[in-house]
């Protein structure tokens, strides 16, 4: 938003005045955060190195980070690890309900939204004399409605499922920082997925695996469980340098007042040079189920180049020998079992398959359920917590001579 119209004539309680070019903490100091899994933190660091950011400074759950704007869009657009980039309006001390709802009336929240749009707000308090984050976010929507009740006589409506902007209050130790949803929802949502099978893998799960696996095309990669594929999704974007957002229509950082629209344009046409194909063979992928077949196809179909991996109909068991491969994969567990499978006898097999059938190999299987670790008749190389989505599971690294 330029800033004539930053400097817009507004009527408050009667009178009109004219309101001075205010800035954002975002964009007084060029910093942001990005929330990510404590298990992938590092992971996620580097990712944001790699893409331009600046200044990381690690907390719970995130990374602040500086980065100039194209970086900031980039970041957004491309991160496989993080699960959401906000923005932050405003850092204030807050002890009190009322302190809450002053500051978060002072925004100037028409370079955000109007009456006719819709929003919502996530808050999260911990560790501070405001203890209820419901309650918290009960104020800062009181405040935005009031406010523009006050100038309009009209509010703008809350929708928690698909909101023109979502705004983030975090409390901690009585310090809040309200923030806009620069990615416009969870990335983890790639939106490739149109088809899938029971208790899928989260995107940023796979993403995590495949970064851990430090798999860079050197050798093929196979997963021989492949259920729905999202291992495999992620192992195509990440080689062919597919951005992880490339089916996302619309992001929060279009809300912000200072958006660039040229500047966003350059960074997707930039995005796109950077794509490559994928060599034959590369990637490949099997599963004992069709509805699982049919559905990685369906997911993959959608991507660069996903029609070029094949996928067979094939119990693990009864697959001929994989040799100097990456091997991934995400094995059945709990409710993803059938009722007839027999998880010991599963897992033993998965480890007789691994032993016998993929020498030269290297091996990165996660188990959902850890104590399933146990039932896989070999020496683990190294097994590392993986806790993303919900998931409490561990990778588990064989190196197979």
């Amino acid at each position: 938003m330029s800033t004539e119209k930053r400097s817009i004539l507004q009527k408050g309680r009667g009178k009109t005045r004219k309101l001075a070019k205010l800035e954002y903490v975002y964009e007084k100091e060029s910093r942001y955060f990005a929330q990510v899994a404590e298990s992938v933190k590092e992971l996620a660091a580097d990712e944001l190195r790699a893409l331009g950011a600046e200044d990381l400074k690690f907390v719970f759950r995130g990374v602040w980070f500086r980065a100039e704007k194209s970086v900031f869009y980039k970041i957004n657009y491309k991160a496989r690890l993080i699960s959401r980039v906000l923005a932050p309006l405003a850092e204030f001390e807050c002890t009190d309900k009322d302190g809450l709802y002053k500051a978060a009336k002072s925004i100037r929240w028409e370079e955000f939204l109007t009456p006719k749009k819709t929003f919502s707000v996530v808050a999260n308090v911990s560790e501070s004399q405001i203890t209820h984050s419901n309650f918290a976010g009960l104020r800062v929507k009181d405040a935005i409605a009031d406010y523009f009740r006050d100038r309009t006589n009209r509010r703008p409506s809350v929708d928690a499922e698909n909101p023109w902007i979502t705004v983030s209050l975090h409390i901690h130790r009585d310090k809040a920082t309200l923030s806009i949803d620069a990615s416009g929802g969870a990335l983890h949502k790639r939106g490739y997925r149109e088809a899938r099978v029971s208790a899928p893998m989260q995107e940023t799960v796979a993403a995590g695996i495949i970064a851990l696996s430090e798999w860079n095309g050197e050798r093929p990669l196979y997963d021989p469980m492949c259920g729905s594929g999202t291992l495999l999704c992620e192992a195509l974007m990440h080689y062919c340098r597919i951005p992880a957002q490339v089916f996302r229509e619309h992001f929060g950082f279009e809300r912000l007042p200072d958006f660039d629209a040229q500047l966003w344009e350059r960074v997707l046409a930039g995005a796109k040079a950077e794509i490559r194909p994928l060599p034959q063979g590369l990637i490949r992928g099997s599963d004992v189920a069709q509805s699982s077949v049919d559905a990685v196809k369906t997911n993959l179909m959608g991507l660069h180049y996903g029609g070029d991996i094949p996928i067979a109909l094939s119990d693990f068991r009864e697959l001929p020998p994989i040799e100097n491969s990456v091997i991934v994969t995400n094995p059945p567990y709990g409710i993803r079992m059938g009722k007839d499978q027999d998880m010991g006898k599963l897992y033993k097999d998965l480890g007789t398959f691994l032993k016998e059938k993929c020498k030269g190999c290297r091996a990165y299987v996660y188990f959902g359920e850890p104590k399933l670790i146990k039932k896989v008749p070999l020496a683990p190389s190294w097994k590392r917590p993986l806790k993303i989505g919900g998931l409490d599971g561990k990778l588990v690294r064989y190196d197979l001579y």
